[in-house]
C-alpha cells in the first residue's frame, strides 16, 4: 500500500493534487524549489479547506488534520516516497531531468508518474532505468473537484504499476480511466474541438466570448470553453494544442488558434495573470 507520496510542483495542479491526497488520509510531501510558490500553495490549500468548513462540508478538526498531513519542502533530497507525482512546467527536458534526480534518491520500487497533459509518456521514459514503473497520471483542473483521472501506460509500464495507480486513484474517490500513450491521450484529444471551434467562432465574428460560454453552460457544460481556458492557463492550453497538432501531422482541423497565440504573446494567460479572455 502507498503510504507516502511526493508531489513535485506547487502550482495550481500540484497544489490541487496535494490537497486531494491529504484529504484522503494520506501523507504527502509537496516539493518545489521556489519557496514563494510553496507559501502560495499552502495558503491556497488552507483557503480551499476553509471554504468547505464554512459550507458545512468539513469540520475544523478535519481541516487541521488535512493540513498537518502535508509537508512543504524546497529540498529535493527530501522528496522520497512510494509514489512520486510530477506536476511541473510542460517541458520535456525539465521533467526528464527531475525524474533522473528523483531516481537517484528513491528506491527501485518507487513509482514515477507525470501529470503532463500532452507530452508523450513514452518519450519521457524512453531508455530510462525506471521505464517499467513510469506512467502518466493526469488529473484535471481543479483537481479537488474533477473526478476523472487518466492513467496512461507505455509498452514498458508493468501491469502491477497500472493496477497500483488505478487502486490509488480510486482511493482518492476519483474515476480512473486507463489508456495507452497517444497524442493528447483521451480527453485532450477530444477537447481540442471544444476550444478550437469556440475560438474560430469568435475569430469569424459569429459570436462573442461571453455568448459562447453562456450557451455551452446552458446546455450542460460546467464551464464554457473560454472560462475553462482561463482557469487552465492559456499558455498551457496553447502548448497542448501545438503538441497534439504536431504529433498528428498538422491536420487543418486541429491548427492552433491565432487568437489564443496573441493572448499568450501578450502574457494574458487567464486567472493566473489577472487577464485572459476575461479580467480577474
Amino acid at each position: 500500500m502507498i503510504k507516502t507520496i511526493c508531489v513535485c510542483g506547487a502550482g495550481t495542479m500540484g497544489s490541487g493534487i496535494a490537497q486531494v491526497i491529504a484529504s484522503n488520509n494520506i501523507n504527502v510531501i509537496q516539493f518545489d524549489v521556489n519557496e514563494n510558490m510553496l507559501e502560495k500553495s499552502k495558503t491556497s490549500i488552507e483557503n480551499n479547506l476553509q471554504k468547505l468548513v464554512e459550507k458545512g462540508r468539513l469540520q475544523q478538526a478535519q481541516k487541521n488534520d488535512t493540513l498537518q498531513r502535508i509537508a512543504f519542502i524546497s529540498s529535493i533530497k527530501n522528496c522520497v516516497g512510494e509514489l512520486i507525482i510530477e506536476a511541473v512546467v510542460e517541458d520535456k527536458l525539465i521533467k526528464q531531468n527531475l525524474f533522473d534526480e528523483l531516481a537517484e534518491i528513491n528506491t527501485d520500487a518507487a513509482i514515477f508518474a507525470t501529470n503532463t497533459s500532452s507530452i508523450s509518456i513514452t518519450a519521457l521514459s524512453s531508455g530510462k532505468k525506471y521505464a517499467s514503473r513510469f506512467a502518466g497520471l493526469h488529473f484535471f483542473n481543479p483537481a479537488p473537484l474533477m473526478k476523472l483521472v487518466e492513467i496512461i501506460r507505455t509498452e514498458h509500464t508493468t501491469e502491477e504499476v497500472t493496477d497500483t495507480l488505478k487502486k490509488f486513484t480510486e482511493q482518492l474517490g476519483k474515476t480512473a480511466v486507463v489508456c495507452n500513450d497517444a497524442p493528447g491521450f483521451i480527453v485532450n484529444r477530444v477537447a481540442r474541438h471544444y476550444y478550437l471551434e469556440a475560438m474560430r467562432l469568435v475569430e469569424s465574428g459569429i459570436a462573442d466570448v461571453k455568448t459562447i460560454d453562456t450557451i455551452m453552460e446552458a446546455t450542460g457544460f460546467k464551464m464554457g470553453p473560454f472560462k475553462l481556458m482561463d482557469l487552465i492557463g492559456l499558455d498551457v492550453n496553447y502548448a497542448v494544442s501545438n503538441i497534439v497538432w504536431n504529433e498528428l501531422g498538422r491536420p487543418e482541423r486541429l491548427e492552433p488558434s491565432r487568437l489564443q497565440k496573441a493572448k499568450v504573446d501578450a502574457n494574458e494567460l487567464g486567472k493566473k495573470s489577472g487577464k485572459g479572455f476575461y479580467e480577474y
